[in-house]
């Protein structure tokens, strides 16, 4: 399981960086990973320290730190 996650972890990783902050359900629709394995991958990349959440308005969104 840990290295499908690490692919997740890439794919969403070079979404992010293609285009830009994102909510997590739009990544799970636009990559097809699982809304399970994007909360896992979440968990990764701020342990990784390469994430932000920002809420703007109702919606939580996801970036990658600069």
């Amino acid at each position: 399981m840990v290295d499908s996650i690490g692919v997740a972890a890439g794919k969403i990783w070079n979404y992010l960086d293609k285009n830009g902050p994102t909510s997590v359900s739009k990544i799970a629709n636009e990559t097809e990973i699982s809304k399970n394995d994007v909360q896992r991958v979440i968990g990764w990349l701020l342990k990784e320290d390469k994430l932000l959440i920002e809420t703007i308005g109702r919606v939580e969104t996801l970036s990658l730190k600069s």
